[in-house]
């Protein structure tokens, strides 16, 4: 079993793939493999998660083609230039041992952020074939808009906090008409939704789980996909049946209805966020 894929012009990428933070080490690399053989074929990592040797160990075992596998990782914001950007980047490629990722991601944006600079490192990355796709992540709408506007580098994905508590409908409405896909990270709202009794509720209608419920709402929209963390093969397998679920028109209906402000991942150095959606 694999999911669906989302294709633009600028990048096909598995929707639902797997979130390796905060996993480490051993813990990691078996996380990785044991994704890969039941079907994932899409892995997000990042260079402050610690964990890029163990990601790129848990992809040689795994006995699958590195070409079948789409591949993300991200750049700390401690590197708000250029040549910072790459030398980090080169770095993580290194510990990754992978001739390329399929794609890379400005990790946060930075007061410090030289964006004209490090969009022209995503570019020349690009254009290098190192990085199949580039894009950038825990933009809000201001930023992305800028970064657009620059068009330096063709910003393939945008990756933000999104789950049934935190709609992101302001950064939808740039992404999806630019065809950019929106990556949700945190999409079980840090396990929140578990207990939420809408989700409860509808869940037990389909004969599936509320992580499911979750996943399958952010899976219906258009150029949405999702990198749920999950350790063990059971869960991983769980959230991977989500792609299978068909909510009714009346289910989309009731998850939309929820309150949308609920932000689970807001450190001291994150930027001024768009004010939610009533």
């Amino acid at each position: 079993m694999s999911a669906p894929r989302l294709t633009t012009p600028r990048l096909t990428m598995p929707a639902l793939g797997l979130g390796t933070w905060p996993m480490k080490g051993r813990d990691c690399e078996a996380a990785v493999g044991s994704a890969l053989g039941l079907g994932y074929r899409h892995i997000d990592t990042a260079e402050m998660y610690g964990n890029e040797e163990a990601v790129g160990a848990g992809i040689a075992a795994s006995g699958v083609a590195r070409e079948d596998i789409f591949l993300t990782t991200k750049i700390w914001h401690d590197k708000p230039e250029g040549a910072a950007f790459r030398a980090a980047f080169a770095a993580s490629l290194e510990r990754l041992k992978q001739p390329y990722v399929d794609l890379l991601l400005v990790h946060w944006p930075s007061p410090a952020l030289n964006l004209p600079s490090v969009l022209t490192a995503l570019a020349e990355i690009h254009a290098a074939g190192l990085a199949r796709a580039v894009g950038v992540s825990n933009f809000p709408s201001a930023l992305l808009r800028q970064a657009l506007a620059l068009d330096i580098a063709p910003i393939a994905c945008l990756q933000v906090e999104q789950h049934v508590m935190l709609g992101q409908q302001t950064l939808l409405d740039i992404t999806q008409p630019a065809g950019i896909v929106m990556t949700s990270y945190t999409p079980l709202g840090k396990g929140e939704v578990l207990e939420h009794p809408v989700l409860r509720g509808i869940a037990a209608r389909h004969g599936a789980t509320p992580a499911q419920v979750a996943l399958a709402w952010l899976l219906a929209k258009p150029l949405v996909a999702a990198v749920p963390k999950a350790q063990s093969a059971a869960r991983q397998a769980e959230n991977l049946a989500a792609a299978r679920l068909a909510l009714s028109a009346e289910d989309l209906a009731a998850l939309a209805a929820l309150p949308k402000n609920r932000r689970f991942v807001n450190p001291d150095f994150a930027p001024a966020w768009d004010l939610p959606l009533a």
